[in-house]
């Protein structure tokens, strides 16, 4: 049996490694959509990441006769100690060959990690907070992956199983074909709902016009999922990290927010063209041609996904969905849009699914957080 090293992530020659090992395993793959290499350099900077404000992380590169053959990175969120009492310590970025004394060693440097600090428990894969990507995929693996779900090979979960880890958060993903004419129906009943609450639809002319309600959006996010058992409020810090990260990606034509008759904003829905055939040509950079990729598919994509969603609880279940659903369809019309995947939406969350009941669903990918106890006492 050869030997398995597990070593600290320590200066920028490893973290590229640790950044670029998912590129060479899955470099066959065709349903792998590798991220922006500078993007993910990124998240384990203080200066980029605001979750390292009240975080801490480390990262580690598994080596079989000098050559990498796994990762894992393990993260506290002090935050969400505080605010929910949960202790735990977070692994992701978590990748491993098909070899269980591998992915063995990485889940015992997590545990390590854990008893070292005084926690009695780890579960991932999962980022630093909500926002992040989470839930390793346990359906779809012939599916091409998108910018907001973690893609893994079959192998993965058996690893989990055979370890002794736990099940224990599950997301569940849809897909939806849009149909050539929208059914009458869903015409009628988005005018009514909109005349019975005195509803407004607002227009933009142009990204700026969408700033001032970059706030809201994410006000309304907390309102919407401060009921799930995991949920954590969002920093003023996180609200201007995801505007600067993503608002350059954001296309004003797929954005829907309605006002209430007080111009509060009480629903927005965010989706986006599919960038996952533009990343993969782009192969982790954006430079030099990157970024020519990414801006075609804005304009030759037929598939889009689901980023974001908010509806206040005032609201749910009264039919805001049937407009939402509506603008979204006339846009997908105009830009040639035939298919929307949902974001991940964690399976408890039904009223979220719900949003989804009327319009042919297809649950085409499944994800889930696996857990371990460290025989640390929670104090």
């Amino acid at each position: 049996m050869r030997e398995i090293t597990v070593k600290e992530v320590t200066d920028e020659r490893f973290l590229d490694d640790f950044i670029s090992f998912p590129n060479r395993l899955y470099a066959n793959n065709s349903n792998y959509v590798p991220p922006l290499n500078s993007d993910e350099k990124k998240i384990w900077k203080k200066a980029h990441n605001p979750a390292l404000i009240y975080s801490e992380a480390k990262q580690y590169l598994a080596y079989r006769d000098g050559e990498i053959v796994g990762r894992i990175a393990v993260m506290i969120n002090h935050k969400e100690e505080k605010d929910l009492g949960i202790r735990k310590v977070r692994f992701g970025w978590f990748d491993f060959i098909d070899d269980l004394e591998v992915s063995k060693a990485l889940i015992d440097t997590a545990i390590r990690y854990a008893r070292e600090k005084g926690y009695p428990q780890i579960e991932g894969p999962m980022g630093f907070t909500n926002l992040d990507k989470a839930g390793m995929l346990t359906m779809g693996f012939d599916r091409l992956a998108t910018m907001i779900g973690i893609y893994n090979a079959a192998y993965y979960a058996e690893h989990m199983e055979r370890l002794g880890l736990q099940k224990e958060k599950e997301w569940v993903e849809y897909e939806i074909v849009f149909p050539d004419v929208l059914p009458e129906k869903v015409e009628r009943f988005s005018r009514l709902i909109t005349e019975k609450y005195k509803l407004r639809l607002l227009r933009f002319s142009n990204k700026k016009e969408i700033l001032p309600l970059v706030e809201p959006m994410f006000q309304l996010l907390d309102e919407t999922y401060k009921n799930l058992s995991t949920y954590t409020p969002i920093t003023d810090e996180q609200i201007r990290h995801y505007r600067e990260r993503y608002f350059p990606l954001i296309n004003k034509d797929y954005i829907v927010c309605i006002e209430d008759a007080d111009k509060r904003l009480i629903a927005f829905a965010i989706t986006m063209p599919s960038y996952s055939a533009a990343l993969q040509k782009a192969k982790g950079k954006l430079f030099p041609f990157g970024w020519w990729h990414l801006l075609r598919a804005e304009k030759t994509a037929d598939r889009a996904n689901f980023y974001l969603i908010g509806i206040h609880p005032d609201y749910q279940r009264r039919g805001l969905t049937s407009i939402i659903f509506k603008e979204i369809y006339d846009t997908f019309k105009k830009k040639g849009i035939r298919y929307l995947e949902t974001n991940p939406e964690l399976a408890e969350n039904k009223n979220i699914q719900l949003l989804w009941q009327d319009y042919g669903p297809v649950n085409h990918k499944r994800r889930r957080t696996y857990s371990l106890k460290t025989d640390i006492e929670t104090i």
